[in-house]
Order: structure tokens, then sequence, then C-alpha cells
């Protein structure tokens, strides 16, 4: 069971609500028996409670991760003035919320205590018990309080070193390796589907130091890196002097470092600077050992979401969260949350445009037609070349294209595509509303799929960019996929009966659109997507399971998909049209914009069988 020492960490009980981004309104602290060691390994000698607490580990495929700080602590370790309270309160919070949080690592920022005495450092020591039962995953730092802040990683046997050296991470699933001295190290962890590195430098680096630091990011040439040390940062947008040296002769020539953490300055701050591959690098000061209960053991939550492209910071003191179950003091309320601009922020980071210096993505290869041919598929059409005569139905079900021109307008060809796309190639329509012009695509007379109605489901897909001159006024509701023949032919005369029978279109918000007349109705049924934003590849899916229909952008389903049954798509016999819209019986809209592969299959898929995955 993760319970702290035992000063008064007894007298706060964990409250029943959850926690997450925001504020828990009762006690978190003594993170009872449930506490989930949800950070790496576990030890195989734990107690019963131990070890079910250490049931889960951290998803190491999940997108979504946390990677929490800790920085001075030294005022909680002076001397006579021991109190292990706060650090284990943090540290029992971590354990408790490793899961719901995918805690992936712990980063300590140096000055663990006061004079780097053995009692200071063996109490401190003692505290990380709690993470080493768990086999949890972090890593310490000596900063100036720990050693003697002359010195440099050279200076030979500490008290420090005794506890907190290589012998003490030997064997973590974590643990990467040390400097010859002890003093440096570096630790891997997985998450979001790859590597990352923490590298754990000392308070001052000699020229050994350098040389091993140098040596790890050679081994390691692809793995992503967050540099924590003491000192760096001393004020925002300020390095100092020790700091610049680090810059100088590690970090701005090493572009996989993108974020630095350090201590021993207050108050926060942050700073961010161009390294030589012209990169951003984020570098943060934290530290709190000025503020009430010489920081009260403060952690930082850095966030990370791969999907946004966000890292969003928070720090809370868990010391403190875990007393509110008693009445608490101003200063108390005051530091339960630290909510400035340097304290809970976001960072924003492209992280496979930054990373793509040393660590590129690979580009997804192009996928044979005979994958794309599942069973069900009436029609996959994909395009290698600039149209010249006959586009061909790569499904041999024999519902090839011609090209249809109005007003002279052609079709163009680009090797741009989107980027789960099987084949990489796309057309490039050129559609102008008044005058009418551009060229588009239909299916043959005599297409198999001119007749089809698909009365026990279908799933029609394709992938689409709208580029940056794209005007409503001049582009909006053109189609990607769309069947010809009026409601008014098909007698189905309710809502408009010169629309369309079928058609997937952008409307002058560019929300994806699928309207169409199903054979169990006489009026238009509606799917509606969300505005895409111009300049970005997206793939969409309308999929009918026989009854009802859902419409998909990127493999997600869309808010306004209506309930009502909906059975096959009405038909006159007709052709299909790829880019082009027709009104009243003629083409009235040409798209403007690319078009990649289109598939239509006669049954519902999963999202799973999309073209996208």
């Amino acid at each position: 069971m993760c319970t702290s020492h035992e000063h008064d960490q007894g007298e706060a009980a964990q409250a029943g609500a959850g926690r997450r981004n925001f504020l828990r309104a009762t006690a978190l602290m003594g993170a009872a028996a449930t506490a989930a060691a949800a950070l790496p390994a576990a030890t195989a000698h734990a107690a019963p409670a131990e070890s079910r607490a250490a049931g889960r580990r951290p998803d190491p495929g999940s997108r979504r991760f946390t990677l929490a700080v800790m920085p001075d602590t030294q005022y909680l370790f002076d001397g006579p003035s021991i109190d292990r309270a706060p650090v284990e309160a943090s540290l029992c919070y971590l354990l408790e919320h490793g899961g719901d949080e995918n805690i992936v690592f712990l980063s300590h920022l140096g000055d663990l205590t006061q004079n780097g005495a053995k009692e200071e450092c063996a109490a401190i020591g003692e505290a990380f018990r709690l993470l080493d039962r768990q086999g949890v995953g972090y890593s310490v730092l000596a900063g100036n309080h720990d050693v003697r802040s002359s010195t440099d990683d050279q200076r030979g046997p500490t008290p420090y070193l005794d506890v907190f050296g290589p012998a003490r991470f030997k064997g973590k699933r974590t643990f990467g390796g040390a400097s010859p001295d002890g003093y440096n190290s570096f630790h891997l962890f997985e998450a979001g589907g790859r590597q990352w590195m923490v590298l754990a430098l000392d308070w001052r680096l000699s020229a050994k130091g350098f040389a091993w630091a140098k040596d790890v990011l050679a081994r390691h040439p692809r793995t992503p890196v967050v540099l924590t040390t003491h000192e760096l940062v001393d004020g925002d947008d300020s390095l100092s002097s020790y700091g610049q040296t680090l810059w100088d002769q590690l970090i701005d020539g090493h572009d996989q470092i993108f974020l630095t953490l350090n201590g021993h300055y207050w108050p926060a701050a942050r700073a961010t600077r161009k390294n030589a591959a012209d990169n951003d690098v984020h570098l943060h000061l934290t530290n709190y050992q000025n503020r009430y209960f010489g920081g009260a053991a403060m952690i930082r939550l850095y966030r990370f979401d791969l999907d946004r492209n966000t890292i969003d910071v928070e720090t809370i003191s868990p010391w403190i969260l875990g007393r509110a179950a008693k009445e608490l003091g101003e200063l108390e309320r005051q530091e339960i949350e630290l909510s400035g601009g340097v304290d809970r922020f976001t960072v924003e980071i492209d992280f496979e445009k930054r990373f793509a210096g040393f660590a590129p993505v690979p580009a997804r290869a192009e996928r044979p037609v005979s994958r794309l041919l599942i069973p069900g598929t009436v029609a996959y059409w994909r395009f290698e070349q600039t149209v010249t005569g006959t586009v061909r139905d790569r499904s041999g079900r024999g519902n090839d294209l011609t090209l249809v021109s109005v007003g002279g307008g052609e079709l163009g060809w680009s090797a741009d595509h989107h980027p789960d796309q099987p084949g990489h190639g796309s057309l490039e329509f050129q559609g102008f509303k008044s005058p009418l012009k551009g060229a588009c695509l239909r299916t043959v007379d005599g297409a198999p799929l001119n007749s089809t109605t698909f009365g026990k489901g279908y799933t029609i897909e394709a992938f689409y960019r709208l580029p940056a001159d794209w005007d409503p006024s001049h582009h909006a509701w053109s189609g990607l996929v769309s069947r010809t023949g009026t409601g008014g032919a098909a007698g189905r005369t309710a809502d408009d009966p010169d629309e369309p029978l079928a058609t997937l279109s952008l409307s002058n918000d560019r929300e994806p659109q699928w309207a169409m007349r199903p054979l169990n109705q006489q009026g238009i049924a509606t799917n509606w997507g969300q505005e895409t934003p111009l300049e970005t590849w997206w793939h969409l899916a309308v999929v009918n399971d026989g009854e009802h229909t859902t419409l998909y952008v990127e493999g997600c389903p869309v808010v306004r998909n209506p309930k009502a049954t909906s059975v096959g798509i009405t038909s006159v016999g007709l052709p299909w049209l790829l880019g082009g819209y027709e009104y009243g019986g003629k083409i009235d809209q040409i798209l403007h914009g690319r078009l990649g592969d289109v598939r239509i299959v006669e049954r519902a898929l999963p999202v799973k069988s999309f073209m996208n995955h």
C-alpha cells in the first residue's frame, strides 16, 4: 500500500472523487491499496498490497502520456529538520494516478537535500523507496546542495552517490546507464509508440561528462531527448553563465534535445531558443523552494498529446491537496495549485516536424491494388498519371471513367496524396462556378454501378484536399462522388426534385455532406460533417448497414448522422460523377481541389477496413 511517513499523512484520507487536469476538491494523499503503479516494471518482492497496486503499467502505444517533474526539495531535508511527508505525498499521487494519467516517468531536478549529509540523503532515499518497491521509472541528479558546489562530476564519493548512484537503478527497466563517475545517467521509456530519453546531468559537467553525454546521444540518434539538470535557465528568456555553456557545448548542436528542465533559481521561468538546426528548444525553470513549506514537494505534470501536438503543463502540491479534508490556512489554500503563466501553460510542438531532422517518420508505402479489392468491392479508382482517356476501374467490374470537360477545363495530376492513401497520386480538379469551367469524370454508359441500388448496404470512400485559394463563392457545393439523375426523374418529388439522387459534396463552409434519396422514402436523407480545413488531406467514408447511414471523417463518426431508417440508393440508371455535381440534370459545379483514391463497396465496412487503415 502506498503510505507516507508517520508524521501526519495518516490524517488525510483519500476521497472518492477522481482528479484529472483540474483540482480535486477532496483529499488525495495516502493513495491506499488501489494505488496503480502504472510506471514501468514491477518488483517481484513487493508486499501483497503493493503487488496488487502494481498491476497496471503505462500504455506505451497511447499518444497521450505524462512526464512528472519534481524540483528542489532541499528545505525538507535540512539537518535536524527532515520531513519526508510532502515528497511521499507527491510520490503516492504519481502511483495513484499512474494509470489514468498514463504517467511514464518522474524526473527530480536536483538539490534533493540542503547539505548533502548522510542522514539527509538517506531520508529522501527512503522516501523514493515508494517508487522502488513498485519498480517505477525515475531519475535524480545532484544539485549544488547535494555535493560540494565547487566540484564537477569528477568529485568522487559522496553520501549522495552512496544513495542515488548507479547501483540503485541497476536492473530497472528504464535505466539506460550512467557515466563512469556515477553522477550522470540516461533513462529510456516507451510512450506514444516510440522511445524517449531523459538525460539527467550533474550540477557541473566536466570535459569527461560532456564527452559521455555526446556519446549517449550518438548511440541513440533517433531518440528525442528531455535534458534535465540543476542549473540552466535563470529567468524568463535568460540562461545562466553555466547554462550558456551547456547550450553551446551540448544542446545547440544536438537536435534531439527538444526540452530542458532545471531548478536552482526562482521564480519559475521559460525560454525558447533556436538550435543549430533552426528548431525550437523549450527550456523551463521550475523551482518552488521559496514558497510555503519549502515548495511542499510540488510536482509538474507535462501532459504530452501527440495528436494535438501539445504539452499541457500543470503544477500542483499533492501534499496540500491531501490536507484539504482538514481546514487549510490561507497560505496552504494559495499553494494547492499554481496557475500563473509560468506554472500552468501549453507548449505547442508539431512533434513529427520537430523530430523530422533526426527521426523522420517513414512514408507509408504504396499498397498494391489487390489489397484494396476486399469482398464486395464494386468500384475502385486510383490515379497514377494524368488522365488522357479512360480511367480503368481497378475492381474489374467494368465501372470505368471517362473525362468530361466543361468550358475547356482540364484535369491535372499530382503526386500529392493523403499519407495513409493506398495509391500515391491524385487528380487536380480546377472547377470554377461562374462562368462554369473545369473537368470531371463520369462512369461509362452501361457501367454496372449506374443501376446498382445497394439495398443491403454500402461503403463509399474518398480522399480529398482543398487548396489555399478555395473560395466558397466560386467553389462551394462541388461533389466528390455523386450519382446523376434527379429526384423528379425517379418519381421522388419531396424536397427539391432537381437535386441529384446522391451526392457527397462540400458545403460553403467546407463541411462534407452526404445527401441522397433512399429506396424507402420520398425525401432527401442528409449526413453532415464538420468544417474541414484547407491544405489538409481528409478521408471520408459513408457507411450504410442496410438500415442506417453513418458519415466518418478520418475514421471518426460525425455528430449529425440521422437516426431515420435509410435503405439503399435510388437509381434511374444514369452515371456517377467524380469531382462533379449535377442540378436539374446538368453539371452545375466542379470540384476545386485534389481527389485521391475512391472506392465503393456493396456492404458496410468496419472502420478498421477503411482505405486509410
